[in-house]
């Protein structure tokens, strides 16, 4: 019978890498030849799958036929610390003023469509990071011994070994690598530094939770920035090019999945729709409404300062995504990480403040009103910053620093006060704030139980139900990319509004 159960693991697997490879795969197909990104059509895509998977009694809410499929939803994690990883190397970059020669010798990815609007080397990276993110979540369960937290966690041995191994040897042959030794051992050396971080860190988690409850995440965000700070002149391996490239749109695809799932149970349950309504009106009125301040104000009207300073101002997941994979181009690429983790100083608040709201059950709003004080400021003097910039690229980095730093403290502690104050539980605004921003800190934090278990269960479903917002989203930042970098002025201020209107309307509704 353990064989058999062992089989079944595997039949799990193989059917978890063909349904969201290929997703990701027919999302990059659909959008081949423009500049939309292809997290526009996962959301639709997977909150699409997950429900018809419930209607035609293929499985439950939840997807517990599924398994492998809610495993990469549960690996946010591991996609947030390559990501964190290279903000800390930018951000000593930025910090030192020295160049970095990045050898592009070094490796050169294939240019040769073999799916269309997906190269050989995007269909690598794309089935590796799959592999590695099912790989390093069954080792780090496995070495901090939580195999009977998780469905299939007997078979967790051989998985780790399978996906680890597949992923060790998956190099596109086409590509130009100039030492192939040097270049597989880096990946060999990433996966075990990403497994080492997620173990301290959910080490720390646990040392620091009798005194106050911090998600692991907080302490990931911290060892992989360090990490990244004291190696600038890492050039990535294969582990980082894949979980950069197709990490989060992976995490996405699995997350969506779980959430369409539970889309018609989750109707029926009183007070959801309050959260689902100001998750949608948030989305709007935060990414918008950042928009028009950068626009407007602070005379920032290019996709390379709208994507990185939204992405980071609200630790957008869709935007993360969209901007690491180079959907808004090399600038957007390369500022992205930065602008990701310079909020995360902001975390120390964040994280604090609500573990210690989340103990006592209620928001402790005597905290929470100075620092929105101290954001508004960060987001005043970042938009004098950038309107000064003209052009200077150090200029321009500096301000959306400040303006992600301080967007990002308004919206999360604006979210969590303003629905606090119009009577919305603590469990409740949890998930309406990670919602209503796409914030990946939070959804991960929400995620891990810091507010219930009722609502780790239910934000893959706000979460994945807000995404339909990110039609409109995607679709501007697509149209601004194809006019030259620059947004539609009176789009943004239409939807700014109809935002603010919708966020008003939904705490009355409360």
């Amino acid at each position: 019978m353990e064989q058999v159960s062992h089989l079944y693991a595997f039949n799990h697997f193989v059917i978890a890498i063909a349904a969201l490879t290929i997703m990701v795969l027919v999302a990059r197909t659909l959008v081949a030849g423009t500049k939309y990104s292809s997290l526009l059509v996962i959301v639709v895509f997977g909150l699409a799958l997950g429900s018809l998977l419930v209607h035609s009694d293929m499985a439950t809410p939840g997807l517990e036929q599924f398994p492998i499929v809610a495993l990469i939803g549960q690996t946010t994690v591991i996609a947030l610390i390559a990501s964190f990883f290279v903000g800390g190397q930018e951000i000593r970059r930025l910090l030192s003023n020295k160049g970095f020669d990045e050898e592009c010798d070094f490796f050169s990815p294939s240019a040769q469509e073999v799916v269309l609007g997906t190269s050989s080397t995007q269909l690598t990276y794309i089935i590796r990071a799959f592999l590695l993110l099912i790989g390093i979540q069954t080792a780090d369960v496995l070495i901090s011994d939580r195999t009977t937290d998780f469905a299939l966690g007997d078979s967790f041995l051989l998985l780790s070994y399978i996906c680890l191994a597949l992923a060790f040897i998956l190099i596109d042959r086409k590509a130009v690598i100039s030492n192939k030794g040097q270049y597989i051992r880096k990946g060999l050396f990433e996966v075990v530094a990403i497994i080492v971080v997620l173990n301290l860190s959910l080490w720390l988690a646990n040392v620091v939770s009798s005194v106050i409850g911090l998600p692991q995440i907080f302490f990931a965000m911290i060892l992989s920035s360090g990490l990244g700070a004291a190696l600038p002149k890492w050039k990535h391996g294969p582990t980082m090019n894949a979980l950069l490239f197709a990490g989060i749109p992976l995490v996405l695809a699995g997350s969506f999945l779980v959430g369409g799932s539970h889309m018609v149970e989750a109707f029926g349950i009183p007070g959801l729709q309050s959260v689902i309504v100001y998750g949608f009106s948030g989305q709007i009125f935060w990414m918008f409404g950042g928009l028009a301040l950068l626009i407007f104000v602070g005379k920032s009207n290019h996709v390379r300062n709208l994507a990185p300073g939204l992405a980071g101002g609200l630790s957008h997941s869709g935007l993360t995504g969209a901007c690491t994979a180079g959907d808004f181009g090399r600038t957007a690429a390369s500022r992205a990480p930065i602008m990701i983790n310079i909020p995360f100083a902001g975390h120390i608040f964040v994280f604090t403040i609500l573990a210690a709201s989340a103990e006592r059950g209620s928001l402790m709003v005597s905290w929470t009103l100075p620092l929105l004080l101290a954001g508004a400021a960060f987001v005043f003097l970042s938009l004098k910053n950038l309107r000064s910039a003209n052009g200077c690229e150090k200029t321009e980095v500096k301000g959306l620093m400040l303006f992600s730093l301080g967007w990002q403290i308004m919206a999360v502690f604006g979210s969590f006060t303003l629905l606090s104050v119009a009577g919305m539980s603590l469990e409740h605004a949890s998930m309406s704030a990670a919602s209503g921003l796409s914030h990946f800190g939070l959804f991960a934090a929400v995620q891990e139980g810091m507010f219930g278990s009722a609502a780790a269960s239910l934000i893959t479903f706000t979460f994945a139900m807000t995404f339909l917002v990110h039609p409109f989203v995607f679709a501007m930042f697509g149209k601004a990319a194809e006019s030259n970098g620059r947004m539609a002025e009176k789009a943004v201020t239409v939807l700014a509004s109809a935002g603010l209107i919708g966020v008003v309307s939904s705490t009355l509704m409360i």
